[in-house]
């Protein structure tokens, strides 16, 4: 027996409030708060534990295996849902599948009919949401709770029958964990194959939150960047109007602040998602499964964005603050010449 689980996960443009949503769906849909079933309690903290929405079934398949998908959805406070379709299978056709999925396209249609439910579902409580259907992250991951099921783990990870070289191989397993003798979980950039005669329900849960992180900091960096040129095309407006007055200055500078502030806020809640504090072997596939992902060169280009922001506010701090300066040194001069012509008026 072997399932797979495919991933994508939109942005939606702003935090959502998930205790006011859990009561608002709760009388008429299935869900539920996102638990560890094998982690205990005190090994993982979770500030805001995602919103679980079942959505439906789907069948699904192009030319190749016949899929029946049962369609879920996670939303988190930070702004993310994460649509995930679901299959279980009990035949020898996993390599089959892993490359019509890569190769066909017919996931397309299957998320974009998913996220249609999902949107229909949410709008009446959360508004018309702003979900970029271009812009999101996906992943697929492959369960078996035996290794006699995957001839080739290479094969199916990269959703290719092959052949492939020795470099290629070693580059795709050497993401490869083990707890026991009996079980494994190989990772890469956009997929995931796990072994294990339980199933992984935690290990799954911790890759899509690692994806998750991935899709929001990639969010907030383009978000950063635009804020960037905008607040560069304003300073270029002022200063080419010659005359720079102050209040131009702090209308940008407020700006800056506001996006300083919210991005920091909700970049920290993004990067402390998720503390596993006890578990070794689950706190080692989560590192390890950020690392394959480049999570930690997203955290240093949004925190370099900060830092440029941060910058240009001190920046143009300092250009206020020496523009009032030299307002009073006007002042006081037009002030003494007024003293100095009023004493000769009165001399004379």
């Amino acid at each position: 027996m072997y399932q797979i689980y495919y991933y994508r996960v939109y942005e939606t443009g702003g935090e959502i409030n998930l205790d006011q949503l859990e009561r608002d769906l709760g009388r008429a849909h299935d869900i539920s708060r996102s638990r560890f079933a094998r982690l205990a309690p005190k090994s993982i903290r979770m500030e805001q534990p995602p919103l679980q929405l079942t959505v439906g079934t789907a069948l699904a398949g192009n030319g190749g295996p016949e899929l029946q998908l049962t369609v879920r959805a996670k939303i988190f406070d930070i702004g993310a849902i994460s649509l995930c379709l679901a299959a279980e299978r009990h035949d020898d056709r996993l390599l089959d599948i892993a490359v019509s999925s890569a190769e066909d396209g017919w996931l397309e249609e299957q998320f974009a009919q998913g996220l249609a439910l999902v949107r229909g579902i949410l709008e009446p409580c959360l508004g018309d949401l702003q979900v970029d259907i271009d812009f999101y992250e996906d992943f697929t991951v492959y369960v078996v709770d035996s290794p006699a099921l995957v001839q080739d783990p290479v094969a199916v990870l990269m959703g290719e029958h092959g052949p492939f070289s020795q470099q290629v191989r070693e580059q795709v397993l050497r993401n490869t964990l083990s707890y026991t003798l009996d079980d494994y979980a190989i990772l890469s950039w956009d997929s995931a194959l796990l072994c294990d005669r339980e199933p992984p329900v935690d290990l799954i849960e911790l890759i899509e939150f690692a994806n998750v992180q991935l899709l929001e900091l990639r969010y907030y960096d383009r978000l950063l960047g635009a804020h960037m040129t905008k607040m560069y095309e304003d300073i270029k407006s002022v200063d080419r109007s010659g005359y720079r007055p102050p209040r131009r200055y702090r209308a940008i500078m407020s700006q800056l602040m506001e996006t300083i502030a919210d991005v920091t806020e909700v970049t920290e809640k993004i990067v402390n998602l998720i503390k596993i504090t006890e578990d070794i072997y689950y706190a080692r596939v989560y590192d390890q499964c950020l690392k394959v992902l480049r999570v930690q060169n997203w955290i240093d280009s949004v925190n370099r964005k900060i830092s440029v922001l941060q910058q240009n506010y001190s920046m143009l701090s300092n250009e206020v603050n020496i523009q009032h300066s030299n307002f009073l040194e006007w002042i006081i001069i037009i002030l003494i010449a007024m003293e100095f012509a009023l004493a000769i008026w009165q001399s004379l």
